[in-house]
């Protein structure tokens, strides 16, 4: 499996009114780690261009399980779980300094043609990366 993980710190911006991580940042934050797993795996878009493909999340499912506040150092760890022929989950999980889960997520990613946007075969060069 291959896993990414990046740290983040919370900043006041990113607070709501009930003093905690407002629930729309977490797509933010998730969207972060997923642009970390495509970099760290050699996938930066001009190389996902080169392969004929673009990817876009088709489907987002997050749990929130602890409240993020200020300041608080975050985790965020990604991973694609499967693939299918035309798109891929990637999961990932949001968790605190003390270890704590705070989030976790999938995403149904679809793999699509950079001009028609019609969805497209995973590429090799994604679907060697799954679990």
């Amino acid at each position: 499996m291959a896993v990414t993980q990046i740290t983040i710190l919370v900043r006041s911006t990113e607070i709501d009114i009930n003093g905690h991580v407002n629930n729309a940042k977490y797509l933010e934050y998730y969207e972060w780690g997923r642009e970390d797993w495509y970099e760290q795996h050699g996938l930066p878009y001009d190389t996902l261009r080169e392969a004929g493909v673009i990817t876009v999340v088709a489907r987002a499912e997050v749990d929130y399980r602890f409240p993020a506040k200020q300041n608080d150092q975050l985790t965020i760890t990604s991973w694609v779980s499967q693939i299918g022929r035309k798109s891929f989950r990637m999961k990932q999980r949001i968790t605190g300094t003390n270890g704590h889960l705070i989030s976790e997520a999938v995403f149904v990613i679809v793999t699509v043609h950079p001009e028609t946007g019609i969805p497209v075969p995973v590429p090799n060069v994604i679907a060697q990366y799954t679990d």
